[in-house]
């Protein structure tokens, strides 16, 4: 069972138009250097055990519309489909983030939740360097299919880093999630903690360039929206 490393008890911008509170899952198999939840993925976090956090939710559930599930990695969780339930049955809606690596996790909870966000790392031919892991991209594939075919609701996004992010890398993007409803381009916060120093000293693009980014995507997808500039 996948341990809760901690608990936003309200958030107005983790779950699109709804207020909400965000679990973060311990526990990730990518090891993305630019990930700023490192206490997440390395060094687990002690965080609240599941009967707290209903009793948590029990006493917010008038104020909150629905609660997300991040991380980490949420689909690592083994009683994910029970954890679900029994936000369910307090009336709530579910959003799950994703890095889209457990699509047979996902083929399981896509009609229990109502909102899917999905991380697309970069482009398939450097995903694995992106993330420092082995992944397996067919299942990559195969969690884009599932969003955008059984989704109630979702978006895929990005997070934009100079050195690993340019025009060719949005285009291929664009192939891989082409009819995709709604695309959003993240800028890259270093100055959160991170799993490595490596993108400290790393350039954002200006608002210019982030906006030219925004409208090629819009060749590819009904609705382009960026956040964190």
């Amino acid at each position: 069972m996948q341990t809760i490393g901690g608990i936003q008890r309200t958030s107005l911008v983790d779950y699109p138009d709804k207020v909400a509170c965000t679990v973060f899952f311990n526990g990730c198999n990518f090891r993305c250097d630019f990930c700023h939840n490192p206490f997440l993925v390395l060094n687990f976090k002690k965080g609240v055990n599941r009967e707290t956090f209903f009793k948590f939710l029990d006493s917010r559930k008038k104020v909150l519309d629905g609660v997300v599930l991040s991380g980490g990695e949420p689909c690592m969780s083994s009683d994910i489909i029970e954890f679900i339930d029994e936000i369910r049955k307090r009336g709530l809606l579910v959003k799950l983030d994703t890095n889209g690596s457990f699509p047979e996790v996902l083929e399981k909870v896509i009609d229990k939740v109502d909102y899917v966000a999905m991380d697309i790392k970069g482009s398939l031919g450097e995903y694995r360097e992106v993330v420092n892991y082995d992944v397996d991209l067919e299942k990559i594939k195969k969690s884009v299919e599932i969003i955008m075919s059984r989704a109630k609701d979702y978006e895929f996004r990005t997070t934009v880093i100079k050195s690993l992010f340019n025009e060719k890398v949005l285009r291929e993007i664009g192939e891989l999630l082409k009819g995709a409803k709604r695309y959003t381009l993240q800028q890259f916060d270093k100055r959160n903690e991170m799993i490595s120093d490596k993108f400290k000293n790393n350039r954002l693009f200006s608002d210019g360039e982030f906006h030219s980014f925004a409208e090629i995507a819009r060749e590819y997808f009904s609705e382009v929206s960026i956040r964190n500039l």
